[in-house]
């Protein structure tokens, strides 16, 4: 799924660093990363290699760079025009249509039929197959972080933003058929991050906090799993990824750990399972916990992590997803100095996980050889592999068509949106079927076809 990383959003990347932004695509196959020169897009397919599979010099500054599954759409926000946004084929080296909106845009999510441009205090929801305006959510609460998810399962397209910006509520609404779902109070402080699973049936949650992690049903709404991070700190968590089986949940922050909690439900009873002094301890909380304060049972009910990384630096902001990558689930981590970390899970055991590879994002790779070199440590042995449990089948096009269109709020705060105008031949984004066709849109002036990315 799929998280961004800003550095310091449109305001400008921190001071000295070459990396403005990072995000990992819907399933994690991709990286695409924002410089002050440009942006890039890695093949993150390969343990041992990253291959660089397109880089662009022609806009500077950019802080937001989405990439649609595998395909040849990326979506593209430069800090020198941070109320536009651009949507390239890089493949081909042209642009499909831009669209500039009434503030600076935060933060972009997409899947296979939506398109959503997050702005502080306002939501737009496009149509990606012509990029239509369908609904612009208007007056939404104050998120200057552009704090939002959207399902990568187009089927349901559910897209979650926070109800407040004083505690931690998650409006959840359709993006397929434009109607709010539900409202979940999620945390009694705002909310710091949020991530869809892959299938959209369960949504995580993180207050400012940073101290629980709470997984929700959707669209039901109702608590599944919630999780301790730590009591000591308060810490501002950064990036929550499923793993694609939804099986594990990681959570990232300021700090030189990363945390992978599990996803399991365990026994109602312990009849099938063997006596142990662990288990007769843990039935006493269980019975304990009914005549504590809800404060107290509450704690003792949570989860630890499963498994832990730590990092090599502290402090830095990053982005974490978790991948099944030649066939062993693996962790990732794209750290706001440049680098990318890959990690070895053991999907039994837990454990510390082993750090088997790092890469630098922009630079000269060359100057790190060496160092990559004496810093890595042999994979272990393979353990078994959760391989076939994340596997997800390519999904075709697209062919459903949608009703519902409308351009309310446009009217009222859409007036920069420029009148685009649609050529009669589509553009296939590459050659697998990965994406229906888009047509071609362009601004009023005439420039947007046939622009270089």
């Amino acid at each position: 799924m799929e998280t961004e990383e800003g550095a310091d959003g449109p305001g400008g990347p921190g001071p000295g660093l070459g990396l403005c932004c990072a995000s990992f695509n819907q399933d994690s196959t991709s990286l695409a990363v924002g410089t002050k020169t440009g942006y890039r897009l890695f093949s993150v397919t390969s343990v041992d290699k990253l291959d660089c599979i397109h880089e662009s010099a022609e806009t500077p500054e950019v802080y937001i760079v989405e990439r649609l599954f595998s395909s040849s759409l990326v979506v593209v926000v430069s800090q020198s025009m941070p109320r536009r946004m651009n949507v390239y084929h890089f493949k081909k080296g042209t642009e499909i249509c831009n669209y500039s909106y009434s503030n600076n845009i935060l933060a972009v999510r997409l899947n296979r039929q939506r398109l959503v441009v997050c702005l502080e205090e306002s939501i737009y929801i496009h149509n990606i197959k012509d990029m239509k305006l369908l609904k612009t959510l208007l007056n939404t609460p104050s998120n200057p972080s552009g704090l939002c998810a959207l399902s990568i399962n187009h089927s349901n397209s559910f897209l979650a933003y926070p109800g407040s910006d004083t505690i931690g509520e998650i409006i959840v609404y359709d993006a397929n058929n434009l109607s709010t779902v539900t409202m979940i109070p999620a945390h009694d402080s705002p909310l710091a991050a949020i991530t869809f699973s892959a299938s959209g049936t369960k949504l995580a949650s993180a207050s400012e906090r940073g101290t629980v992690i709470r997984v929700f049903s959707i669209p039901e709404g109702l608590r599944l799993f919630e999780f301790r991070r730590g009591m000591k700190r308060y810490v501002n968590i950064s990036s929550l990824s499923f793993s694609p089986d939804a099986q594990f949940l990681c959570a990232s922050s300021n700090t030189e750990t990363v945390h992978i909690f599990k996803l399991e439900q365990h026994s109602p009873s312990g009849e099938e399972e063997a006596p142990s002094w662990s288990a007769y301890v843990g039935k006493m909380f269980t019975a304990a916990s009914s005549y504590l304060p809800a404060q107290v049972s509450g704690m003792m009910s949570q989860d630890r992590a499963f498994t832990t990384v730590r990092l090599q630096m502290a402090g830095q902001r990053n982005v974490c997803a978790l991948a099944t990558i030649q066939k062993l689930p693996r962790l990732l981590v794209a750290s706001s100095d440049g680098q990318l970390f890959i990690y070895n899970i053991d999907p039994q055991d837990g454990g510390e996980c082993t750090l088997v590879q790092k890469h630098r994002l922009f630079g000269s790779d060359k100057e790190w050889e060496e160092t990559n070199q004496s810093d890595m440590t042999e994979a272990p042995q393979a353990c078994q592999s959760y391989a076939a449990t994340v596997a997800i089948p390519t999904s075709g096009p697209v062919t459903a068509t949608l009703t519902g269109y409308s351009e309310d709020g446009g009217a009222k705060k859409g007036e920069v949106i420029p009148e685009h105008e649609f050529a009669a031949g589509p553009v296939c984004l590459d050659d697998e079927t990965e994406f229906p066709p888009i047509n071609w849109c362009r601004d009023g002036s005439g420039r947007g076809k046939g622009r270089r990315p």
